[in-house]
């Protein structure tokens, strides 16, 4: 992720405000409010600092002083580490109703491969003869896509036949 900062010079002298006494709580209120100020600009506070400053003195001569900073931070505007994708949930696999002109018995009891498909979003094949290259499959494990298709396509075809 990539900021952005700002520095400002730290106050030297507190402000006067209503309730507040003695010149510790006058610069500490405005500190406060200058850093309440840029918070809700959307700056972080992220440290003060003294540095050196070095400045002219007559025409020849430098002096060196210390300045106070107040450090601030924010994160750059259409930065791409800050976008967070959000993952979908899996979409919910309905089961399929059976056609209303052919009675429920005979659309779930035929000869070929019947398709069901469960809650935990599986799709699950049932054969009634277990003489396909399924039939010594371990009942744990998932079936193919191309088998499952080929059920599938079996399934309507009976469907439509039946109609």
């Amino acid at each position: 992720m990539t900021y952005e900062y700002k520095v400002i010079p730290a106050p030297t002298r507190g402000q006067k405000a209503k309730g507040i006494k003695g010149p510790e709580g006058r610069f500490a209120n405005t500190l406060e409010s200058e850093m309440n100020r840029l918070g809700a600009e959307g700056w972080e506070y992220l440290r003060a600092d003294t540095l050196p400053n070095e400045e002219r003195s007559g025409l020849t001569g430098s002096n060196t002083s210390y300045r106070s900073v107040l450090v601030f931070r924010r994160a750059k505007a259409g930065d791409i580490a800050a976008f967070q994708p959000e993952t979908l949930a899996a979409p919910k696999v309905a089961e399929l109703p059976a056609p209303k002109d052919t009675p429920p018995e005979t659309a779930t009891n035929s000869e070929e491969t019947n398709a069901t498909v469960k809650t935990e979003d599986t799709l699950v094949l049932e054969e009634d003869d277990k003489t396909g290259p399924s039939a010594e499959r371990d009942p744990d494990e998932g079936d193919s896509v191309e088998d499952v298709n080929v059920a599938l396509k079996k399934r309507v075809e009976t469907l439509e036949q039946s109609k």
